[in-house]
């Protein structure tokens, strides 16, 4: 009678939903599309990144597209918090451009000896062509960029840091693009050094030649 009670017990116990971080769920699943791309990884190479089985995936998040929306949506949340940080202290526009692009590389080159570059730009073009909700995102996300840059461009135009004409719309399209090829040839493994000249000379055309 005993070990009837016991059995039972067991059953209801592996019956029951696992429990989970949804950050850390969401973080792991991230890493598994971010190297191999949302088409190549698997239901199966997501329950097991997660530590979730596919039932809880389901439960917790809806299919594999909606899983990978939330972790499109988790990665632009950080690094649009982490932008606004760079300016906590009022830094002029040369610095923070300096920081930004910086701390992109931070994140691009973070995967060791694997190329990883930007998660949404690395995995998100080949989605969003099949995929409206990445495709919305993704115009989102670019939009967003452009117009928290163009903020930044004016304001530092009305301290005077760059010429009176300049039109804070398109450097912030410029400074954009730049970020996108940064990590695109993060992606195929072109060195920091390289990368850093080239944020730097978008610097200079931004705000001008440093003056030594």
């Amino acid at each position: 009678m005993v070990q009837k009670k016991s059995n039972h017990a067991k059953a209801r116990r592996r019956g029951r939903p696992r429990q989970y971080d949804p950050e850390r769920a969401l973080a792991k699943a991230a890493e598994a599309f971010w190297k191999h791309g949302y088409a190549a990884t698997s239901l199966d190479a997501l329950a097991a990144a997660t530590g979730m089985n596919r039932p809880s995936l389901y439960a917790a998040f809806g299919d594999k597209a909606g899983l990978y929306l939330k972790t499109l949506e988790r990665y632009q949340q950080k690094s649009r918090a982490a932008s606004k940080q760079l300016l906590a202290d009022s830094p002029t526009l040369r610095v923070f451009l300096k920081r930004f692009y910086e701390g992109a590389l931070d994140i691009y080159r973070a995967g060791g000896t694997e190329a990883r570059g930007c998660y949404s730009i690395s995995t998100a073009p080949a989605r969003a062509v099949t995929d409206p909700a990445v495709r919305a995102f993704l115009a989102a996300s670019i939009g967003g960029t452009d117009a928290f840059l163009s903020d930044v461009i004016r304001q530092a135009r009305e301290r005077g840091e760059v010429p009176s004409d300049a039109d804070p719309e398109a450097l912030a399209q410029v400074a954009t693009a730049t970020l996108h090829t940064i990590a695109v040839r993060s992606r195929v493994g072109v060195p920091r050094q390289q990368l850093s000249a080239l944020a730097a000379a978008t610097i200079d055309l931004i705000c001008g030649s440093e003056k030594s």
